[in-house]
């Protein structure tokens, strides 16, 4: 497979900063204007001086050094800071390219990329549920798209987005993708047969471990396919519905309660 890296920069409170915005910079410098630069990147003036000041932000100082319009019209060029800011970006995607490129042979025959292995080490969610899987379909309408993702080979979830986020995660079929679901979202159905309800995710699987406290439970399915999945229920549901290990259940959650990360 070919690998190649791409590099996200984040701060509490700070908008993500990826190679988007880095080239966002490159052509506002080219261009030698904020709206030229802008226009070759395809977003609007508003969206290029939000990046722009999201990026001065980050790094704690002006990218960018601006001139007001007048006699000799107005202009940007980068800073010296802007210039080793594009510069360090573009050998960190290098570096890490090279590093992911060179794990490849060694995790031959695993089942397992480079880039799941970085994901699994890097990434940190407060959601219990963490499923990858591979995009199967997007079906969309003026505002919102359903997205499905196959964790499995019997599998399937279901996901509610708006068309924005299925523009900047660059969600295709075919694509990787990991589903996160809080296990409270998550409602137990006992029995093996399927229940007729309006919630878009009807996952079946079998209890596989269920922990109680005084007031909540933790219910662990294994929905096959060495996934499993949790939810968090109150104690008095865990025992009227008599779970236990090896007992045939249905999860139900909600489209618009599952969210999407792409590596």
């Amino acid at each position: 497979m070919t690998i190649e890296a791409t590099v996200t920069l984040r701060s509490e409170d700070i908008p993500a900063i990826g190679r988007d915005r880095i080239r966002l910079l490159e052509a506002v410098a080219r261009k030698g204007s904020i709206t030229a630069g802008a226009k070759e990147a395809g977003l609007s003036y508003k969206a290029a001086w939000d990046a722009l000041n999201a990026m001065a932000n980050l790094f704690g100082q002006p990218l960018l050094d601006t001139r007001s319009g007048g006699r000799a019209g107005g202009g940007a060029r980068l800073t010296e800071t802007g210039l080793r800011v594009v510069d360090a970006f573009h050998r960190l995607e290098a570096e890490l390219t090279r590093l992911l490129s060179g794990l490849e042979p060694e995790l031959a025959g695993t089942g397992i990329n480079p880039l799941q292995l970085v994901s699994g080490f890097l990434m940190k969610t407060s959601a219990r549920n963490a499923l990858r899987g591979t995009i199967t379909g997007i079906v969309s309408d003026a505002i919102a798209a359903e997205v499905a993702v196959a964790v499995s080979e019997d599998t399937t979830i279901h996901a509610l987005v708006t068309n924005e986020s299925v523009r900047e995660l660059g969600l295709v079929a075919g694509r990787e993708a990991i589903v996160l679901i809080k296990a409270p979202f998550v409602i137990i159905a006992p029995g093996d047969e399927r229940p007729k309800v309006s919630v878009r995710n009807c996952v079946p699987g079998t209890v596989q471990r269920c922990e109680t406290s005084p007031v909540s439970a933790e219910v662990v399915l294994d929905i096959g396919g060495g996934k499993t999945l949790a939810a968090t229920i109150t104690a008095h549901s865990a025992t009227s519905l008599g779970l236990a290990p090896g007992k045939p259940v249905y999860a139900l959650f909600d489209a618009a309660h599952v969210i999407v990360a792409t590596d």
